[in-house]
């Protein structure tokens, strides 16, 4: 323990406290301050200005929620919390980003890569991290690692953590909603906080909390749609998923840059360390971009400068998206030279706000149950006429992006359809 309390000020949560040494100890490596440096919410700045928060602060926060519900559990000695897990799931609820890339989602789609296993090796491997962890107990990083890969011996840590209503969304619902200015967000977390309960392997809550779950399920159903899955972001997104490609092929096919900065070459290459991926972050990313606005390959820097200066592709709406549409468009796009690899792009997010309940079910942990007053428990969605309403519903929308500026240039030569699909609705 610190001799003194270490506090955070923090806009959603007023307070971060901080009274273990491994977990001060953990904030201060270099492989977590880095964090400072990625936006939690990837390109929804460009969407919503104030969205510049960081996956540091959003940490900061999973732990400090963490903290205080098994501080609750502690304090009225509930005998089905296992007390010397403490800091096993203080360490998981800190760390479990520490592996988000720079505009995290988008990289790794680009390069097939999934932060979940950048943060087990950033825990597992010779590290900052690593190092704190084993100061404490060599098996530390192992079983901090397990939790956040779901496959801890003890279910109600991974519960705690990462399930339907664990620390990790209710923070970032609510800092999402705060610095986005948006309202979809908030709900009483107080209240969720205070009727949660250790039962044998997992987290449950007490029925007369059932409300305040509610308002946070349709909190989250409709931060997806008006933030997450906002089509501008979207855009975006697509953006550098595409500046990602076209540097990649470039390289791969010994184009040689006038700018270029490692780890570049190895994140192309596929063969990029731990060390490396640790040296990434936003900043290094749009220096890339701000140098490549100055290459010879005029579709990088179109791509780069779209980006930078936010000149996003226009999008429009469609109830289908079947591959008939998808591949006429393609051929038309050919056909008026528009390359529909680079200036065409379909999207479909769907999401599914609360699944079905089935007994047995590998992902039964990701339920949430209800503890009524006959000691009896039962899943959300059999007392819950609103979670019943939402349940196993997969709601989704098709979008279609293309550069509007260069489609103009060539629209006398589209079809009519086309023209009244995408130019007329645009104006």
């Amino acid at each position: 323990m610190l001799l003194e309390e270490k506090v955070f000020k923090d806009p959603v949560h007023n307070y971060v406290h901080v009274q273990d040494r491994t977990i001060w100890d953990l904030i201060n490596t270099r492989e977590f301050q880095r964090l400072r440096r990625i936006r939690q919410l990837g390109t929804s700045y460009l969407t919503f200005h104030g969205a510049e928060h960081s996956r540091f602060s959003h940490s900061l926060g999973v732990y400090e929620i963490t903290r205080r519900i098994i501080s609750q559990f502690e304090r009225n000695q509930y005998e089905d919390w296992p007390q010397e897990e403490r800091l096993v799931a203080l360490c998981a609820a800190l760390l479990h980003d520490v592996g988000h890339g720079p505009f995290s989602h988008s990289i790794e789609e680009a390069f097939d890569m999934f932060h979940e296993d950048w943060t087990y090796r950033i825990i597992i491997e010779d590290t900052d991290i690593n190092r704190v962890l084993r100061q404490v107990d060599p098996q530390l990083p192992t079983k901090v690692a397990s939790v956040i890969r779901k496959t801890y011996e003890r279910p109600i840590v991974v519960n705690l953590v990462s399930g339907s209503l664990d620390a990790d969304r209710m923070d970032y619902l609510l800092r999402d909603a705060y610095f986005t200015g948006v309202n979809y967000g908030t709900f009483d977390i107080d209240r969720i906080l205070r009727v949660l309960r250790p039962l044998k392997d997992r987290i449950v809550v007490k029925e007369s909390g059932m409300h305040a779950v509610e308002h946070y399920l349709l909190a989250r159903y409709e931060m997806y749609w008006q933030v997450y899955f906002h089509p501008v972001t979207r855009s975006s997104e697509m953006l550098l998923r595409l500046i990602f490609k076209r540097a990649k092929e470039l390289y791969l096919g010994g184009y040689t840059f006038q700018y270029f900065l490692s780890p570049l070459d190895a994140l192309f290459e596929g063969t990029i360390t731990t060390e490396q991926y640790v040296q990434m972050d936003e900043a290094f990313v749009q220096t890339a971009f701000m140098q490549w606005t100055r290459e010879k390959d005029g579709r990088l820097v179109d791509l780069c400068q779209r980006f930078m200066e936010r000149k996003l592709y226009k999008y429009i709406e469609v109830e289908q998206m079947d591959e008939d549409l998808q591949e006429r468009l393609r051929a038309e796009w050919s056909q008026i030279g528009l390359d529909p690899n680079y200036e065409l792009m379909f999207d479909s997010p769907f999401d599914k706000p609360y699944d079905v309940y089935r007994k047995g079910d590998a992902r039964s942990q990701q339920h949430i149950m209800l503890w009524g007053r006959d000691q009896q428990i039962v899943e959300l969605s059999k007392k819950s006429d609103i979670v019943r309403s939402i349940s196993g519903i997969r709601r989704g929308k098709h979008y279609i992006y293309f550069p509007m500026d260069k489609l103009l240039e060539v629209s006398n030569h589209l079809t009519e359809d086309t023209r009244r699909m995408f130019i007329r609705r645009n104006h």
